[in-house]
């Protein structure tokens, strides 16, 4: 996963109002906070993100990763929701939803054998039961159930991003891209059988850039 180039200006609200604001728990502060402390302490000797401030860190890997929250709508409250983050990097964003949605199953998967190393520590520390790591490339990586979701943050081409993890995905189910700008030669690159089904503009506290979800799906033909 490339991040985001941290630029000044992103400057974080406090965290139990943004919390309030996304109608979730302020409880949920505590393990959000640990995350952002085992993320840097790593980060100093593997070099997991290049955001260094923590301010810097809430909006645009916590916030920015708890953004898509609401596109998941009526699948929020969903019991044993599978959730795939492929190119998960520093747990961005599988690790904050799964802190989050505690009973989804969500797995974190990352071929860079440091950062999966991080993952692995970052699951324990935080006791995160709902979590599995998987250290491989997606396209060589099989899982004995299909996902509902794949979900990927600047991991690749939305092309190659679907290409790479289709073999993954339930046959009902989505990807969901998490973009910038939205170029449309990337959504014309899509393979065939592939149809966007939306494209929801996320907002970001403290975050003035342009932020996006892509949701794609394969094409159901119509029934007579």
């Amino acid at each position: 996963m490339t991040d985001p180039q941290p630029r000044r200006g992103a400057r974080a609200e406090p965290l139990p109002a943004i919390l309030q604001s996304l109608g979730l728990a302020a409880a949920l502060q505590q393990p959000l906070q640990q995350y952002l402390d085992e993320l840097e302490k790593w980060n100093r000797a593997y070099n997991l993100t290049a955001i260094r401030d923590r301010d810097e860190m809430v909006v645009r890997h916590v916030l920015d990763s708890l953004a898509v929250l609401p596109t998941f709508a009526p699948d929020l409250e969903r019991s044993e929701l599978r959730l795939l983050d492929v190119g998960s990097g520093g747990g961005m964003p599988g690790l904050l939803l799964a802190i989050v949605r505690p009973h989804w199953r969500v797995t974190v998967l990352d071929g860079n054998g440091k950062k999966a190393r991080f993952l692995r520590h970052a699951v324990r520390a935080l006791a995160l039961s709902n979590v599995e790591v998987a250290e491989a490339r997606v396209e060589d990586w099989q899982s004995p159930q299909p996902f509902d979701f794949i979900i990927s943050r600047a991991f690749a081409a939305l092309a190659d991003f679907v290409s790479l993890s289709g073999h993954l995905l339930a046959a009902d189910g989505r990807w969901l891209a998490m973009k910038g700008k939205v170029a449309p030669a990337e959504l014309e690159a899509l393979p065939e059988g592939l149809v966007i089904e939306a494209i929801h503009p996320l907002e970001v506290p403290g975050l003035h850039e342009a932020r996006s979800l892509v949701v794609v799906r394969r094409h159901q033909a119509k029934t007579t």
